[in-house]
């Protein structure tokens, strides 16, 4: 036996022939993958050298959103102020209806009571009339025939004038209160006539009865101021036109009329012409 049998050898085995094969074969279709990807490359790398700019449309979008949520905003406080201009234009007119309400229901309860107090005045004259005309129911003949005897010559000068306006208001209302121009109460008639002649009488029938000169009732003249009631608490006047007439704003039920003393003698009478 060899002094070498028991050293392995340093050769290195071989390698069996399947397997080199094997090796090639691999080897082989690495190498050819390479060669088509070398061949296509150039043919697909063009279109990626086109970029697209997100920067660009990221900050377009930021912007729009930012706008939409901006003009929402303004909608929701437009309808805000809106809903908040229909509220107050409702209580406005809410409380404008009841105030109009309210000043409905006033004036129709003063007109109420002014109807009432001109009814209570107006009574309380027609009482204060026929009892004066009882009171003085006793002379009456002798004052009729005392005025029918007073002078019936046509008025002239500042008498004819007074009689001449008292007529031009015949048919005008009686209110009490009233001052003219179509209606009046017995004063004002009487001050508004006297005053187109220059002659500033007293507003109420108490004071023109003590107006001028005090004459009796048996010698009446044109243009003479009839009173009934006591001189100084007198509650009507008129004016004497001759031939046993006056003239005066009677009540609401006659207006201005002519009427005949025979059928209400006057208490006394008055000259201021």
């Amino acid at each position: 036996m060899s002094h070498t049998a028991h050293i392995p050898s340093h050769r290195k085995p071989r390698r069996s022939a399947s397997k080199l094969a094997l090796r090639a074969g691999v080897a082989g279709g690495v190498l050819s993958t390479i060669a088509v990807a070398g061949a296509a490359g150039p043919a697909i790398a063009d279109p990626v050298t086109e970029t697209i700019e997100m920067p660009t449309l990221t900050s377009g979008l930021s912007t729009t959103v930012a706008q939409s949520a901006e003009a929402t905003q303004q909608v929701a406080l437009d309808l805000e102020l809106q809903a908040q201009e229909n509220a107050a234009a409702a209580k406005a007119a809410k409380v404008a209806k009841k105030a109009k309400a309210e000043a409905v229901r006033e004036a129709e309860a003063k007109e109420k009571a002014e109807a009432k107090e001109r009814a209570e005045a107006e009574a309380k004259e027609r009482a204060s009339r026929d009892t004066e005309r009882t009171t003085l129911s006793g002379y009456s003949a002798g004052s009729d025939s005392s005025a029918d005897s007073s002078s019936s010559a046509p008025a002239t000068g500042s008498a004819a004038s007074v009689v001449a306006f008292l007529k031009a208001q015949l048919g005008d209302a009686y209110v009490m209160g009233a001052t003219g121009p179509n209606s009046w109460d017995c004063s004002s008639l009487v001050q508004a006539a006297f005053r187109t002649v220059g002659v500033d009488l007293p507003r109420v029938s108490q004071d023109q009865s003590l107006a001028g000169t005090q004459v009796g009732t048996s010698n009446l003249q044109v243009g003479d101021i009839l009173y009934w009631g006591g001189a100084g608490s007198a509650y009507h006047t008129g004016v004497y036109i001759g031939d046993g007439q006056y003239l005066d704003a009677a009540n609401p039920g006659k207006g201005v009329v002519i009427q005949d003393l025979s059928g209400y003698p006057a208490s006394g009478a008055v000259r201021v012409l």
